[in-house]
């Protein structure tokens, strides 16, 4: 069984949601960043972490990565061009809309106060619309953004959909992206990590 570690409400999320996709066990140790938990396992201090027996790894998008490497699903196979533009995907939400959400989160309560710089959360605002105008332009045809495929990349964007609201970014209220993020919310799998999180 699989052990996410970290407080549910933080990026553990996409952890969360993948396991519910692949249909894996797991158990949540809600522990806080920097807490002596999370310390031994991770010297950053920084949630979440992923527990596969010996193995410990950080980083949210990493530990998807794996989980859908190992259990070879929602992921196309390493070394084809599927995989080249899923990754490009992954990457272009932990670049450009995570990178804007995070900035932003850093400079309202994470950053001790007297280094902040609340101006720049509207440049975050600014790039992660931005960002959202590249997603629409190279969204295609089909539901996901690899068309038929749900893979890792959709849990990632659709997390960073998610943060947006939580951080009151404006998200559009119609439109491809907006029905996007719909069919996200609307999987079986993002309705149980829902209810883990709430609860």
């Amino acid at each position: 069984m699989y052990k996410i570690v970290g407080f549910p409400r933080t990026r553990a999320m996409r952890v969360i949601w993948m396991l519910e996709e692949l249909g894996e066990a797991y158990e949540l140790d809600p522990a806080l960043p920097h807490s002596d938990t999370v310390k031994a396992l991770n010297p950053a201090g920084t949630v979440p972490l992923l527990v596969d027996g010996d193995l410990v790894v950080s980083e949210s998008i990493a530990m998807c990565t794996y989980l859908a490497d190992k259990h070879g699903k929602l992921t196309f196979p390493a070394g084809t061009p599927q995989r080249a533009i899923q990754d490009s995907f992954t990457f272009f939400a932990a670049d450009v809309l995570e990178g804007a959400l995070w900035t932003a989160a850093k400079n309202t309560f994470i950053h001790p106060e007297d280094i902040r710089v609340p101006a720049i959360k509207d440049v975050c605002r600014y790039e992660f619309q931005k960002g959202l105008t590249i997603l629409e332009q190279r969204l295609g045809e089909g539901p996901y953004v690899m068309g038929e495929t749900f893979t890792l990349a959709d849990i990632i964007i659709g997390h960073c959909g998610g943060w947006a609201v939580t951080a009151k970014f404006d998200l559009p209220r119609s439109g491809p992206i907006y029905d996007y993020f719909k069919r996200l919310r609307q999987r079986p799998a993002y309705k149980a990590m829902m209810e883990k999180v709430a609860g």
